[in-house]
């Protein structure tokens, strides 16, 4: 009789597991709002929303016209599609890569929903990005990236207004892992070959975390990924 007592405690302790599991998946019950970059779309953002599913987050992973509206516009934009999207009784988070940042940071001053989870962003210039500030007068650049394109550069008090004060949960994500010497070159201290380590960070935030990941591929980037998860969840960055 003795042998069959380590074989129920093996099939109890999977079933408790996998109970474990899916109460974790149905405790989440929230939701996360996903804002792509500039030049891109919700496509640049599905691996991270995979993950965060995985996890029993419902995600809305938005797409929004970067490139052919100011900021300000852009986030009214947002904030309407949430209106019709989220779900008011359920807490919803946000994470915003790149310019997604700014643009999540826009719509939480001035739209901003009840039901705020926390918030976090990844590799967003809240001080502006050098890059901006060199290309600005660039013809190219100007009509690629648009009008949103020119209000990222450093020192602008409206743009800072737009965002306000951070009065919420905010955690921030920054890569020091560059595949673009040029504009590394351009951007002081660490950066990711867009923003500098330093420009991402902003008055009031809860928490910080520098990663080795190039900004190009931030939202791909698995500890990227596993941070984000940890700050949904936990309100702070593994250390």
């Amino acid at each position: 009789m003795k042998p069959i007592l380590p074989i129920l405690l093996f099939f109890v302790t999977i079933l408790f597991s996998s109970v474990s599991a899916q109460a974790d998946v149905q405790a989440r019950n929230e939701q996360v709002v996903l804002l792509h970059g500039i030049f891109r779309s919700s496509a640049h953002m599905e691996e991270i929303e995979e993950v965060l599913e995985q996890k029993g987050f419902t995600v809305h992973n938005l797409d929004y016209p970067s490139t052919e509206f100011p900021l300000e516009q852009l986030a009214s934009m947002v904030a309407t599609d949430l209106r019709q999207k989220i779900d008011p009784s359920k807490p919803v988070h946000f994470v915003g890569y790149s310019m997604g940042g700014i643009v999540t940071r826009i719509v939480l001053n001035k739209y901003r929903p009840d039901n705020l989870g926390r918030v976090v962003q990844l590799a967003s210039p809240n001080g502006g990005s050098e890059v901006a500030d060199f290309l600005k007068e660039n013809w190219f650049y100007e009509t690629f990236y648009g009008p949103a394109g020119q209000q990222l550069v450093t020192k602008d008090a409206g743009i800072e207004a737009l965002m306000g004060k951070v009065d919420y949960p905010l955690g921030v994500v920054a890569g020091n892992f560059s595949i673009d010497p040029v504009s590394s070159a351009i951007i002081p201290g660490e950066d990711d070959g867009k923003v500098s380590v330093q420009s991402t960070k902003v008055s009031g935030m809860l928490d910080h975390v520098t990663v080795y990941a190039s900004h190009t591929f931030f939202p791909q980037n698995k500890t990227v990924q596993s941070q984000t998860l940890n700050f949904l969840k936990f309100g702070a960055f593994v250390k």
